[in-house]
């Protein structure tokens, strides 16, 4: 059977050929009815745009590249959710790379979704680098996620410093005064969490907070041993709480602390510092401080359309699109969780149970 064609469509759906070419490359000039009824006869026909054919005959590209370190931690697919959805209300689609960790194969996806001619790029960086040796056409609308931006352009930035202030605070209002922090600062997310603690510590001389620079970010039996072998002090030197830089991290402290034969939160308060949900299937919820990855690739994905805007604006002025001579930076407030590890539940009686799927 041949391929159902524009002009098929065009005659399914009563309407002139150049109706189908503005519903596929400009939606907006199209009446909503009439843009339905077109959608409906693509959907009867099983018509599928030839992206190609369309940018070749000066049609605007609806896709957005997103690419992504990685998709095993919660926070990522946060961002996917977060992009996704606001793309789509603004009529856009989203191509997905996922990276395993990987910057070489990171820049492969790059290349590759420049190749494909997406009209904008979504990148969550590697460890804060934003991938500047990448050479992004001017055309190509980017957003830089999880970078600081010190140089011109667009990014979406989670406050990781502010998580780090948020669970220090909220482990001294549950009593704490003896607080390890648990985690090697090797990344720049889990430098920043260590760097907001420390200016807590730094105004609570009150509490003793012992950074012990050990335990994967990763690692879950990393967190098991520091955990039992914390617990297993005599009670003068034992802390009363443990900050982990990372979820995994805690979860697996919980577990040490148990192994020791104390009990979280009753002898140990326990908190993480990262907005995991894949880690929070634990005996003991975890009190924990959420990044809002959600929010992070909204805001991403409205930098993307205010790029678009200027070069619209460009367009109708005869002018070429203004450059990015300015650092266009959105900072996202992280949000606390508090939980049982912290005996939040216990004094506010909150449900035990908790939607895990309401935070991706």
């Amino acid at each position: 059977m041949a391929r159902p064609t524009i002009q098929d469509v065009a005659r399914e759906a009563g309407v002139a050929l150049g109706t189908v070419s503005n519903v596929l490359n400009h939606p907006n000039r199209v009446r909503s009815s009439t843009k339905k009824r077109v959608q409906n006869a693509m959907e009867t026909l099983g018509f599928t745009p030839n992206q190609s054919a369309r940018l070749l005959a000066g049609g605007e590209s609806t896709m957005l590249g997103l690419v992504v370190p990685r998709l095993t931690h919660g926070y990522s697919l946060q961002i996917v959710s977060g992009v996704q959805r606001e793309a789509e209300r603004y009529g856009h689609h989203v191509w997905i790379a996922n990276a395993a960790d990987d910057v070489a194969a990171m820049a492969v996806c790059i290349q590759q979704f420049l190749s494909a001619q997406v009209a904008g790029l979504v990148i969550q960086s590697f460890d804060g680098h934003p991938l500047r040796n990448m050479a992004v056409p001017s055309r190509t609308a980017l957003s830089c996620m999880d970078v600081q931006g010190s140089e011109p352009g667009y990014f979406a930035v989670a406050d990781s410093q502010a998580e780090g202030t948020l669970v220090a605070e909220h482990l001294i209002a549950a009593g704490a005064r003896h607080i390890a922090v648990l985690g090697i600062s090797k990344h720049r997310a889990h430098q920043d969490r260590a760097q907001g603690i420390a200016s807590v510590a730094q105004q609570s001389l009150e509490v003793h907070f012992e950074f012990i620079e050990e335990g994967d970010w990763c690692s879950a039996s990393d967190g098991y041993e520091l955990g039992e072998r914390l617990a297993a002090r005599q009670k003068s030197e034992r802390p009363d709480a443990l900050l982990a830089l990372s979820d995994v991290l805690a979860v697996g402290a919980i577990a040490g602390v148990q192994a020791a034969g104390l009990q979280v939160p009753d002898d140990m308060l326990v908190a993480g510092c990262d907005g995991n949900p894949l880690a929070w299937t634990g005996g003991v919820p975890l009190t924990t401080v959420v990044p809002s990855g959600y929010e992070v690739g909204r805001r991403a994905v409205q930098q993307i359309m205010e790029q678009f805007d200027l070069a619209k604006l460009g367009e109708l002025t005869g002018e070429p699109a203004p450059r990015v001579v300015d650092v266009h930076q959105a900072i996202v407030r992280p949000f606390l969780l508090p939980r049982e590890s912290t005996g939040a539940m216990q004094k506010h009686g909150a449900k035990p149970d908790l939607n895990v799927g309401a935070y991706l």
